[in-house]
């Protein structure tokens, strides 16, 4: 199948290097020419797991293209996905502009019968806007699916290449079928594809990544609940993942979730809500929550020392919002940074992938240093803040031989409190 995807962001270039990996032919279009000079050098521009080498692979076999010619490509194509940014406006509700102007594009180029695919995370109704658009702009028949992304960062390929469900959104026989065609190799452990109005399908997407966020946020409620009682977090948590009806999933306190998808999808819904005159309460809560715990380790910070930390040094371990991602979008790090330099402290840290981006992000504010152990020298106190595997099992020897004040703050509870306190450090966690 001829396929042209829109956008080569995060869910872009997956989507477009994944489809060309089962044989499709496709075209990836972007009007930033450095991300296509890039791409046309074989650099990517994210970091993902497994990414260059799909995408170097299907190039090199011809499936797989670059290019800033939106119509050409719309032309030469039967499908065209539509994977640009939504970014929040300042009320929370989606910024559609992007979108908007793409589908204007797509009905100006068409020759013939296209599908247009909306893969961006879009409010509930945007496929209607999308058919109106498109309608303003040609005479030529099209159809346009509602089909989400459901792919996290660090696993996106696995997610793409092996998935738990697509979800399609469409309402005529010759979409549909045109997308299981499309979705059929993936399918062979059998069929995970969800057929449903479009409305339905934009809903899916939201209310999977609020539902989430939700357990991420109760968990840290409960964990807050924990230290005020003398009840350890980790034995509740173990306790209620034992039960089949809740399971063990994102269930873990820390502080807080961060990245491109759920502070901006919780915002959307409740916008939605609120254009309806309907209160999303819990989302409300769960927002909030999450902008208070991420202020929980800095705090724990300034208590240990007697709320003055002005002149000391800390060494922070982790600048991504997660694991397996350089994506500092909404990380909890940058506010901690923050209130720790507002507070008169000094603040080194280090992180696998995401020094370039922290560099771009943090201009200067922050020493950074790829080896996380010369970040310690001196320092007065180390803060872990995103589990990378490398930071799970360190050296606490060594660490304890290079601070100058022996003490741990633990913000993803991955290190044994009685293994460090044995080593002679003074341990805080989360809920603990």
């Amino acid at each position: 199948m001829r396929i042209t995807v829109v956008g080569t962001g995060y869910v872009g270039l997956v989507t477009g290097a994944c489809l060309s990996e089962t044989g499709n032919h496709v075209i990836c279009v972007d009007k930033d020419q450095r991300k296509i000079d890039m791409l046309l050098r074989g650099e990517t521009p994210i970091f993902e797991p497994g990414l260059d080498s799909v995408v170097h692979t299907n190039v090199k076999a011809g499936r797989l293209e670059f290019a800033t010619d939106l119509d050409a490509s719309v032309r030469a194509s039967r499908v065209i996905f539509i994977a640009v940014g939504t970014p929040p406006r300042e009320d929370g509700s989606a910024d559609l502009s992007a979108v908007e102007t793409v589908a204007r594009r797509i009905g100006r180029a068409m020759n013939g019968y296209r599908i247009i695919v909306d893969k961006s995370t879009v409010p509930v109704g945007t496929d209607k806007r999308v058919k109106e658009l498109v309608s303003q702009e040609t005479q030529h028949r099209f159809s346009v699916v509602s089909n989400p992304e459901f792919l996290k960062e660090g696993a996106a390929i696995d997610d793409f290449m092996r998935p738990d469900r697509v979800v399609i959104g469409a309402e005529d026989d010759e979409a549909i079928d045109t997308m299981r065609s499309l979705y059929a190799p993936y399918m062979r452990r059998g069929d995970r594809l969800l057929v449903m109005d479009p409305a339905s399908a934009e809903m899916t997407k939201y209310a999977s990544n609020c539902m989430l966020a939700t357990r991420i946020s109760f968990m840290n409620e409960v964990a807050a609940l924990c230290e005020r009682l003398g009840a350890n977090v980790e034995h509740v948590r173990r306790g209620m993942a034992s039960d089949q009806r809740i399971g063990e999933h994102f269930l873990f306190p820390g502080v807080g979730f961060g990245g491109s998808s759920f502070p901006k999808d919780l915002l959307a819904l409740v916008h939605m809500g609120q254009e309806i005159d309907h209160r999303m309460t819990i989302l409300e809560s769960v927002t909030a929550v999450n902008a208070q715990q991420k202020r929980v380790l800095a705090e724990k910070v300034k208590r240990h020392f007697g709320g003055d930390i002005s002149g000391r040094t800390f060494a922070l371990w982790g600048l991504a919002f997660k694991p397996g991602t350089d994506d500092m979008r909404e990380a909890p790090a940058l506010e901690i940074i923050d209130s720790l330099l507002e507070a008169g402290a000094t603040v080194r840290a280090s992180d696998p992938v995401a020094l370039e981006v922290a560099g771009e992000l943090l201009k200067g504010k922050v020493e950074l240093s790829e080896d996380p152990y010369a970040i310690l020298d001196r320092a007065d106190g180390l803060l872990l803040v995103t589990e990378w595997n490398a930071f799970r099992s360190p050296d606490f020897d060594r660490i304890r031989d290079s601070l100058k004040e022996k003490v741990l703050f633990d913000g993803r509870n991955v290190w044994d409190r009685r293994f460090v306190e044995q080593h002679g450090f003074t341990y805080y966690g989360i809920g603990r």
